[in-house]
């Protein structure tokens, strides 16, 4: 009985295989249609598994596939299962990863690629260099492409999604998506890969840092926070650690960046719920100025951020909780330092932030960020100095003139 479930699933997920296999096809053989039919296939893979394929899949003589990843969701998604079927049979997904390699530069191809291979990559031996480098590249892409679905969500929490999907508009089920699916399986990517070294060291160096930098702009949507330590504990070495700080200067960047960046107000709320856990870390302090100034903007209506009422709130409480000596002239200080800043600190995220030029990117705008704080302190300095020339100089006028008035005596005939 526990053979013929066995074979039975195995020959269901050998379906699914040939029928990505059908699709990838039908989308190299035609380059008009080649974008709406990758992005349906992704649609595809990241929709959940239906109930009478769950009984196919995960039958009860069976546990070769984890149903659910613990904490995160109770859903089980087809990238759930063929990505663990490509582990275990890597003939089955041979066909599809050659036509994926094929079709790099094309739209979601990445995407489909971090989906389906993500376990493959760290399970499977790759001998050649040239392929882990790409392969590598290509994990770190599709992540942060599908990470960046899930954080345009309205919620963090989504309700079940059934394969009925499937019959709507590519359109409509990426809509439906981006609403309701929690994408890739985040604790695999930081419990399995980036908190072991045997399988972390699979990916090139600087593949290593990406995903570090990846994982440090997503941990707090996923409320992994609980393992921050160890995660900062495991952080690949940096170039730019000389100039940056260690690894919770790194790590803290990058969260600040990605503030900056969510503009899905429950999203940002989440995020201002789980700031609190940066209590006690020893930052640099360019990188607490950073960070403190990033809250005071969510602090202010209008620009540069322009938060709702409850955004400021939240904002006020993390500051409350991360800075509790705070004085009101400090407080205006920074809004003032804010808003000047705002149009500087652009400069900083013309780099794409998801590669290791992003710590480099926070540097120079950390530094921008100093320097206007520095030239309105001075500027400040300068112009009293030059009010109290000014008084100097005006009260000497006076005095003389006042003397000339004693001195000079009136003229009389005698």
């Amino acid at each position: 009985m526990e053979q013929n479930s066995d074979s039975r699933r195995r020959a269901y997920l050998t379906a699914l295989s040939l029928e990505i296999h059908k699709k990838l096809l039908r989308a190299e053989a035609s380059p008009s249609q080649r974008r709406n039919l990758l992005q349906e296939l992704f649609a595809d893979v990241a929709l959940e598994v239906d109930d009478r394929a769950k009984d196919v899949i995960l039958s009860r003589a069976s546990d070769a596939i984890a149903p659910v990843e613990k904490g995160s969701r109770n859903r089980l998604c087809f990238y759930d299962v063929l990505s663990e079927h490509f582990v275990q049979v890597p003939e089955d997904g041979k066909p599809i990863l050659d036509l994926i390699v094929k079709l790099w530069s094309q739209s979601f191809a990445s995407h489909i690629f971090a989906l389906l291979f993500h376990k493959w990559l760290f399970e499977i031996k790759v001998e050649d260099s040239e392929k882990l480098l790409r392969y590598s590249s290509a994990l770190v892409q599709g992540s942060t492409n599908v990470f960046w679905y899930a954080s345009s969500t309205t919620q963090t929490k989504q309700p079940s999604l059934v394969l009925v999907l499937a019959a709507l508009s590519c359109s409509d089920r990426l809509i439906h998506l981006n609403r309701f699916m929690i994408f890739l399986p985040h604790q695999y990517l930081l419990e399995d890969v980036a908190l072991d070294q045997s399988r972390l060291t699979k990916l090139v160096i600087q593949a290593q840092r990406d995903l570090f930098l990846l994982l440090s702009r997503f941990i707090f949507f996923y409320n992994a926070v609980d393992g921050l330590d160890s995660f900062l504990n495991h952080f690949p070495a940096f170039p730019t650690s000389f100039l940056v700080g260690g690894p919770a200067d790194i790590f803290v960047i990058e969260l600040t960046d990605q503030l900056q960046k969510l503009k899905v107000e429950p999203v940002l709320l989440h995020y201002l719920s789980q700031i609190k856990v940066l209590q006690g870390l020893e930052l640099r302090m360019t990188t607490s100025t950073r960070l403190k100034t990033c809250l005071y903007s969510f602090t202010s209506p209008g620009g540069p951020m322009y938060p709702t009422r409850t955004v400021r709130h939240a904002a006020w409480d993390a500051l409350d909780a991360l800075f509790p000596t705070r004085d009101k002239g400090r407080e205006e200080y920074y809004r003032l330092c804010t808003r000047m800043a705002s149009e500087t600190t652009s400069i900083g995220w013309a780099v794409p932030s998801t590669s290791h030029q992003s710590v480099l990117s926070a540097d120079v705008s950390m530094v921008l960020d100093v320097g206007t704080v520095v030239l309105l302190l001075y500027g400040h300095i300068g112009f009293n100095l030059y009010l109290s020339w000014d008084n100097i100089q005006t009260m000497e006028v006076q005095r003389d003139l006042q003397l000339s008035k004693k001195i000079v005596v009136p003229l009389t005939d005698n």
